[in-house]
């Protein structure tokens, strides 16, 4: 075995996007106990480890920028191990992005290895799983609109309840919303002040806090400091 110095120095990167891909094996230890055997049996030393997590109230992939621009910056950094092509790419933008850093990509879950040098058959079959991914998120995103669509058409209040309302059960049952009595007049008195037109949202704002008018995040429980219209 080459000593640590010797080996290919690689960047590791693993990615889950929902609950529901940790429950189907798709977890971070998992992704990265795999690629740290597979980087040490193929003789390669890791040189940064890089983990997204995205959920439903925090997306977009810090550590996928920072990991790009950690090869840019490291030009003799160039393996990259991912689990597979789905856990990669999201889109092909970012597919265009990490071909241009010209690394060698490892798919070790897939047993596929990329590079510039990979034939023509190859690069194409890659091409095609980044398009898969990419019209699995989009199916997502539809099939999340199309039921947002159907809950409205029921009647049914489809997602958290916006500032100034809370989120109720109607006599029928179904979810609705109502006015949240102690702070909507705060919601409605800063529409009034922004609609004058002689203030910034910014301005609104101080001038709240300078009355003392707590504005908490919108969600099923609204609650708020008293309120003195003025």
């Amino acid at each position: 075995m080459p000593s640590n110095s010797d080996r290919r120095r690689a960047v590791m990167y693993a990615r889950v996007s929902s609950k529901e891909q940790e429950k189907e094996g798709f977890s971070i230890p998992a992704q990265l106990k795999l690629l740290k055997e597979y980087a040490a049996a193929n003789g390669f030393a890791v040189a940064q480890e890089y983990v997204d997590v995205e959920t439903a109230k925090q997306t977009g992939r810090v550590a996928f920028g920072e990991m790009v621009a950690y090869l840019k910056a490291h030009p003799s950094v160039r393996v990259m191990l991912v689990e597979k092509t789905d856990r990669l790419y999201r889109n092909l933008k970012d597919w265009v992005t990490v071909d241009e850093l010209n690394v060698e990509m490892h798919f070790p879950k897939e047993g596929v290895v990329l590079s510039r040098e990979s034939r023509s058959s190859e690069k194409f079959m890659h091409g095609i799983k980044v398009l898969m991914a990419k019209n699995y998120i989009d199916n997502l995103s539809e099939e999340a609109r199309k039921g947002m669509q159907e809950k409205a058409e029921q009647g049914i209040w489809p997602t958290k309840c916006p500032l100034g309302y809370r989120n109720v059960t109607g006599p029928d049952g179904k979810k609705i919303i109502a006015v949240e009595p102690t702070l909507a007049p705060i919601v409605a008195r800063l529409f009034e002040w922004y609609a004058r037109g002689d203030i910034s949202l910014k301005e609104a704002a101080r001038k709240a806090h300078t009355r003392a008018y707590s504005i908490p995040r919108a969600g099923p429980k609204c609650q708020s400091a008293p309120f003195t219209p003025s």
